[in-house]
């Protein structure tokens, strides 16, 4: 059995090498429902192949579920490595890939991605990732607000034939794609992380509390700790300025 994100694509490719395996469709819409039948044909002895659309299964997709559940289950899982967007812009934008950090897709609300963009202005680390050609000239100008003109590149259809790779400043790409348009295909953002996480002054850390206190749910507790772990700075310095944020509030 081969799970499809969808039948229709995967059918394409199977064709064209000749393979008749049964597919079945494992996608978002559907994989409450259908992980209990694929775990159980994996207890009978069975063999299911996940596959995706396009890149790697289970990065970024709901694939993740099936493999704990398989784990949950005692059986064995094993990785086929392929395409992965995520990687392969890693390896030819040129920003440094001893630390990097992925998140998928960005909020689509405007206020939802400035918050957690303002929250990752000291990491350190490279900053990779996804988003739709729609939202791209928003999320490269909210970019700029959030960390300045820093190296970034984007890269668009990568694997496929008409891969490219723009590199330049978040200033230099706002201005680019406002003069040319929204790209077509599929988009990784990469973008050069702080240089600097521990010099962090009281100006950073206040807007770094904002945005962390301002998340639905978030404790102050735990908005200190990602702010102290981001910038450096003591905990009890962080949480004397988070009370500070409060009384003037």
């Amino acid at each position: 059995m081969i799970a499809c994100e969808d039948t229709r694509v995967t059918r394409k490719l199977l064709t064209l090498y000749g393979i008749s395996t049964p597919t079945l469709a494992y996608h978002e819409h559907n994989a409450e429902k259908m992980r209990s039948r694929l775990i159980e044909r994996l207890k009978h002895g069975d063999r299911v192949a996940l596959v995706s659309d396009a890149g790697t299964p289970t990065i970024s997709d709901p694939g993740y579920r099936l493999v704990r559940a398989a784990r949950d289950a005692g059986l064995d899982v094993i990785a086929i490595p392929g395409a992965s967007a995520m990687l392969a812009a890693l390896a030819s934008a040129g920003l440094p890939t001893d630390r990097f950090l992925f998140f998928g897709f960005l909020p689509a609300k405007a206020a939802a991605r400035r918050s957690m963009l303002a929250g990752l202005r000291m990491e350190s680390g490279t900053l990779v990732f996804y988003e739709s050609a729609k939202r791209l000239r928003a999320s490269l100008a909210d970019m700029m607000h959030a960390f300045g003109p820093r190296e970034t590149a984007v890269a668009r259809e990568l694997t496929k034939k008409f891969e490219e790779v723009r590199t330049g400043t978040l200033d230099e790409l706002v201005v680019h794609y406002d003069q040319a348009g929204a790209p077509k295909g599929e988009l990784v953002i990469l973008v050069h992380g702080a240089d600097a996480p521990a010099a962090a002054d009281d100006a950073d850390v206040d807007a770094l509390l904002r945005a962390a206190l301002g998340e639905a749910g978030r404790s102050v507790k735990d908005a200190v700790a990602e702010v102290s772990g981001a910038t450096g700075r003591a905990r009890r310095d962080v949480y004397a300025r988070a009370l500070k944020l409060d009384q003037a509030d």
